[in-house]
């Protein structure tokens, strides 16, 4: 009898075994955010917006407010969000939106099933009274390991990780999310950037970085590269990539070209090109991650230059997103607001059937 029980017991944890071995893993947040945004490549383009829930022209903390959907009818189907001053241990960031708003912001986003993205411009580690704008010291060279701020610099990656930490729905799971650290690296503005960075410090600054948050147990995000437009060939796009086992997504800043007519469309144009066809090589997704017309001089620049650029080529139309900056007040905006002269255009270009707000987006299957 006790042989004829084990036999049972020993078929039944073989089955079980062999259930397990069959079942495939489950999948991330982050993968199952990755395989979306592919799926649409190609289909539709996602209009983006930075801070977006936080405020606008004439308002500010508003429940359900966003110049997006005042302008447009819908919510954006991205949402930008900075973290600078978080590794201060500030309340608030260099915007002054509170870090526990943001998280709400994020909630609330992810919950209607748009995609959130977080930029992140700190304060030098070796000045912590010097934001990410003020280049007049060099400061990767002593941040990375051996270098004399190095201990600085952990707890500002530390105070990062608690705050991706606690993206979490109201059931615990982590939210998904795209990081864009170290943007803009080929510009000369940010004490990152090439003025006083070699490509090589660089590399090791934003692999470190992600590295780093894995450690401390964030992996529920997507890591973007995002260049500016100093660039004119895949190599020089990739000079100061730090590589294909860390980044998801290939991304290109571009203001300048944008505002340029006709000349600097063709030149933007080109450059996204070669965005594509890398993420198109490399399983990649292929993203607009900055752009925008300061005050929209040009009421024509939704549909014409930045419609333009998305609907360029077949290449082009493989943007997965786009995302324009944010609407300060009158003297600093991005989106049209009513009295706007550029709304009926903006209104124009987010009704394109391959340009997305929110309930496209939506709408989209989840394999």
């Amino acid at each position: 009898m006790r042989t004829i029980v084990k036999a049972l017991c020993l078929v039944a944890c073989m089955a079980a075994c062999n259930s397990g071995a069959n079942k495939a893993p489950q999948k991330s947040s982050s993968q199952l955010l990755f395989e979306k945004l592919k799926s649409i490549e190609g289909k539709g383009t996602l209009f983006g917006h930075q801070d977006d829930l936080a405020y606008g022209i004439g308002w500010s903390y508003q429940a359900g407010e966003s110049d997006v959907k005042r302008a447009a009818g819908d919510y954006p189907a991205l949402f930008g969000w900075e973290l600078g001053g978080l590794e201060l241990g500030r309340q608030a960031n260099i915007d002054k939106v509170p870090f526990d708003k943001m998280k709400e912001f994020a909630l609330w986003a992810h919950n209607q099933g748009a995609v959130n993205t977080f930029s992140w411009h700190p304060y030098s580690a070796v000045d912590t009274t010097k934001n990410a704008w003020v280049v007049d010291h060099i400061v990767v060279e002593h941040i990375l390991p051996g270098g004399s701020h190095h201990s600085t610099f952990l707890l500002h990656l530390d105070r990062l990780a608690d705050f991706f930490l606690g993206l979490k729905t109201d059931t615990g799971e982590a939210i998904p999310f795209i990081f864009r650290p170290w943007h803009e690296m080929d510009g000369t503005w940010f004490w990152w950037g090439s003025s006083l960075t070699s490509p090589g410090q660089l590399q090791q600054l934003f692999r470190f970085t992600i590295e780093y948050l894995h450690s401390k147990g964030v992996s529920n995000f997507l890591t973007a590269y995002s260049p500016d437009r100093n660039f004119n060939s895949t190599e020089e796009y990739l000079s100061w990539y730090p590589g294909d086992d860390l980044v998801d997504i290939m991304g290109m800043d571009n203001y300048y070209d944008l505002g340029q007519g006709p000349e600097g469309l063709n030149k933007a144009v080109q450059k996204l090109e070669i965005v594509v066809n890398y993420a198109a090589a490399n399983n990649k997704i292929a993203a607009l991650t900055e752009t925008g017309l300061d005050m929209i001089p040009d009421s024509l620049w939704y549909s014409r230059t930045l419609g333009g650029l998305i609907n360029a080529s077949e290449l082009t139309r493989k943007t997965v997103y786009a995302m324009v900056w944010r609407n300060h007040d009158l003297s600093h905006f991005y989106v049209p607001h009513p009295e706007h002269p550029a709304l009926s255009d903006f209104r124009d270009f987010t009704g394109q059937p391959n340009i997305w707000l929110l309930r496209e987006w939506a709408n989209q299957p989840t394999e």
